[in-house]
């Protein structure tokens, strides 16, 4: 089965330079769309699992936090 990835951005709830925040009941999954093994979870403004290094977790977790008011209710 193909990676769908035009599918992921297209769900996505918001996107800023590259990294799809997806909105998951009260989780957020973020996926670097170009780099594709890159993902990350976000629980309470806290990244609980990724595969991100230190400094592409704290460039998410920015992006984020400058961004989270406009994720679609």
């Amino acid at each position: 089965m193909p990676f769908d990835l035009k599918g992921i951005a297209d769900r996505a709830d918001m996107i800023i330079n590259g990294y799809a925040f997806t909105k998951d009941k009260e989780h957020i999954r973020v996926l670097n769309l170009n780099c594709i093994n890159h993902a990350a979870v976000i629980f309470r403004d806290k990244i609980i699992e990724t595969n991100m290094d230190d400094i592409e977790n704290q460039i998410v977790l920015e992006y984020y936090e400058h961004n989270k008011q406009f994720m679609e209710e």
